[in-house]
């Protein structure tokens, strides 16, 4: 369906798709189906353990990384935001990298609700552009060349928070959704895990988290190459668990 950014399809006289609003968004994990009997999860379930604060929702800034085209023939034309430098766990007080926010939900949500339908394909993208074709090899580079440009201009700035209408007011306005499909928002749940994330008990929480990855194509864990040799015996005890945050904010 054409463009999901910039207004959408705006409909005739303009363009003769059907109109359509914005709705790119970054999917952190899919349901599948609300029925149970399928593999899914009920829908009151998800809602009931997103209030309960069981996952932990950051102020979530974002810093695009890249655009690309995926596999897809003719490709989706997707924006990226993946943690352009790794997670330093043997200091404390260390920047975290862009993105961690992104991250650290998606493995919370994988970590917690373990039902088979549930998945995310292509985690930490935000596509833009549906059956993307150039009309010459040149008009292609030109256009991932611009994109480039906007990219490194947006990382000048540095990560910026996200806004929303359903909490507009509040100091930390961000927070994550649930939609049936893309034109179909059910749900917001906002911040309950605010800054600042340097104090020991938290920075114990996020790295418990970003210490691994989830491999779409095993469908399994695996440790984040820069948390390998870096752990300290807290962390590793808390990866223990089916859901550290438990056991750590006990300590």
């Amino acid at each position: 369906d054409g463009w999901l950014v910039g207004g959408g399809e705006p409909g005739p006289p303009k363009s003769y798709k059907l109109p359509a609003k914005d709705s790119a968004h970054v999917e952190i994990m899919r349901i599948g189906t609300y029925n149970p009997d399928w593999g899914g999860i009920a829908e009151q379930e998800i809602v009931d353990v997103m209030r309960s604060g069981k996952i932990l929702i950051p102020q979530i800034t974002v810093l695009p990384t890249a655009v690309v085209a995926n596999p897809d023939k003719p490709p989706e034309l997707e924006i990226r935001f993946d943690m352009p430098t790794p997670v330093d766990f043997c200091n404390m007080k260390s920047e975290l990298p862009p993105n961690w926010q992104l991250r650290f939900i998606h493995n919370q949500l994988f970590k917690h609700f373990q039902n088979p339908s549930r998945f995310c394909p292509g985690a930490f993208h935000s596509t833009i552009l549906r059956k993307a074709e150039f009309r010459s090899q040149k008009h292609e580079e030109a256009y991932f060349a611009m994109c480039k440009a906007v990219i490194t201009k947006w990382a000048l700035d540095g990560p910026q928070p996200l806004l929303n209408e359903e909490n507009s007011s509040a100091e930390y306005n961000s927070g994550i959704y649930l939609f049936t499909d893309r034109t179909k928002i059910t749900h917001f749940f906002p911040p309950n895990f605010l800054p600042p994330y340097d104090t020991d008990e938290k920075r114990q929480i996020i790295l418990s988290f970003l210490a691994e990855e989830w491999d779409e194509k095993t469908l399994s864990w695996k440790k984040a190459p820069a948390a390998e040799q870096s752990f300290g015996s807290k962390i590793i005890q808390a990866l223990d668990c089916g859901n550290p945050i438990e056991k750590l904010m006990a300590k």
